[in-house]
């Protein structure tokens, strides 16, 4: 069975930094993509980044620039280096992962991350 367990959310002050963690467990789990996701109060879940086993690497244009993905694969651990925070990134932050035509097979349990102005 696949688990994804995310930690790092925390409240930070406008400007400040965060690195969220995602750690996978699952003996079988070996995902093709592994991604970022929010969900802002009252907004629709997004895409913030993803990664696939490949190198391909993609951003949301609100977080290019600010936030970095990587993963570790020998880790099962996908991270998100978040700078540059600003009110409107705060959100409950979701790792996921799958197979390329399923990216988003797995989801973990979300981390919340608050931004003050």
């Amino acid at each position: 069975q696949v688990q994804l367990v995310e930690s790092g959310g925390d409240l930070v002050q406008s400007g400040g930094s965060l690195r969220l963690s995602c750690v996978a467990s699952g003996s079988s789990f070996s995902p093709d993509v592994m991604g970022w996701y929010r969900q802002a109060p009252g907004k629709q879940r997004e895409s913030v980044a993803s990664s696939t086993r490949a190198g391909r690497i993609d951003y949301a244009d609100s977080v290019k620039g600010r936030f970095i993905i990587s993963r570790d694969d020998a880790r099962k651990t996908v991270y998100l280096e978040m700078n540059s925070l600003a009110p409107e990134d705060t959100a409950v932050y979701y790792c996921a992962g799958g197979p390329l035509l399923k990216p988003s097979k797995y989801w973990g349990q979300g981390t919340q991350v608050t931004v003050s102005s």
